[in-house]
Formats: structure tokens, C-alpha cells, sequence
């Protein structure tokens, strides 16, 4: 397999798990914290030696590369259209992002800001959490189309699930940045799926 592969496959893992965990949030109200913590971390490398690096090492994306071949094999099968959806918003406004460099340098400077906080706080602490909700709405939201999460309406309402829920779409749309920078285009998608899938399962053979 090329390196191109590899890294395309790390990112479309890690826009599939953040995708994948912020189904099981609005579902449930909570995740799997290990998962969080790595999915959110990912925010704050932001000059990473390698692909790989973003997430430090495959385990980290463990349910990002199950969630790909799940959703993606075997097309007569039902999936879930919920993460599928996410997937399809994350990077349409990535790509509108990705025209805003007064986006991106606003993007650049509050995560900064968060990561000076991570001197003090846990990444899965409610400080922490609240700011990277606050990015995700006040440079990613207005950017539009708008992302409908959907899910349990008791757990929708209260505020940490909210805040977790923008939190790991920031997440989401990091990984649909590091996909374009390692080239990753809307026709890997249609037409080197089946290559990704493969790519996958070996990640997940490693892990």
C-alpha cells in the first residue's frame, strides 16, 4: 500500500470516529472518555511530524478504523445514516473553511488559546470542553450548512452533552483538514473505497 493511502486512511478514520462518537453522545449522553480524549487531542498537534502524529498511534483510532469498514463494505447492508451524515457535513464545511483564511487564522489562534489551558485542565474537563464548543460555534457554525444532530431529545438538552457534541464536530472538522492536506478528494471516496477499507483492517491488524 502507498504512504498516500496510509494517510488518507488515518484521516478518513479519524473524521469517521469523531462522526461515530458524536452519534453515541446525542444517543446516549456519554462515550467511551479514552475514545474522547484521543478524538479531542487531535485538535491540539497542530504541527505534526507525520499523519500518524495527529492521533500519536493507530490504537488511538482503533473505532475510527472499525467504524469505516462497517459503514462503508457492504453497501446492501444497513448503516448508520446518522454518522454517515456528519461524514458528508464535516466536509462540505471543511471545504468551506478551507476558503476563509480569516477563518483559519481565527480557528488557529483560540486553539491556541486551549491548548495553554491544557497546562491547568484535563482535556475532557468542562473548561476545557465549554471553549472548544465555543470555537466549533462561533468559526465553524457560521460557515454553513449547519450539521442537525440528532438524537435523544433529554440528553440534547443538557449542557455537557452539547458541549461534547460541538466539541468533538471541531474535532471532525480537523481530520477533514488533515484529509486535504494529504490529498484526500471526494473521489477517493467513490472510487478508492474499496483500497481504504483494506487499508483499515491492516491498520487494525497492527493495533
Amino acid at each position: 500500500m502507498s504512504k498516500e493511502l496510509y494517510d488518507r486512511t488515518i484521516a478518513f478514520a479519524g473524521i469517521w470516529q469523531a462522526a461515530s462518537l458524536v452519534e453515541e453522545v446525542a444517543r446516549t449522553g456519554n462515550c467511551n472518555q479514552e475514545q474522547l480524549s484521543h478524538t479531542l487531542n487531535a485538535l491540539l498537534v497542530t504541527n505534526p511530524d507525520s499523519t500518524l502524529s495527529v492521533y500519536g498511534e493507530l490504537a488511538s483510532l482503533k473505532r475510527g478504523f472499525n467504524v469505516l469498514v462497517e459503514q462503508l463494505e457492504n453497501q446492501t447492508d444497513p448503516k448508520n445514516i446518522a454518522i454517515t451524515r456528519y461524514v458528508i457535513g464535516l466536509l462540505a464545511l471543511e471545504k468551506k473553511l478551507a476558503k476563509r483564511n480569516d477563518a483559519m487564522n481565527v480557528l488557529a489562534e483560540r486553539i491556541t488559546q486551549v491548548k495553554r489551558q491544557t497546562a491547568h485542565f484535563e482535556l475532557v474537563d468542562e473548561q476545557i470542553l465549554g471553549n472548544l464548543a465555543d470555537i466549533y460555534s462561533d468559526v465553524i457554525s457560521p460557515l454553513g450548512p449547519r450539521i442537525q444532530v440528532q438524537g435523544n431529545p433529554d440528553q440534547l438538552k443538557q449542557t455537557r452533552v452539547q458541549q461534547t457534541i460541538r466539541a468533538l464536530l471541531l474535532s471532525g472538522i480537523r481530520a477533514s483538514v488533515l484529509w486535504r492536506q494529504v490529498g484526500g478528494k471526494r473521489r477517493h471516496i467513490i472510487f478508492s473505497r474499496k483500497k481504504m477499507i483494506e487499508q483499515a483492517k491492516i491498520n487494525l491488524a497492527r493495533i
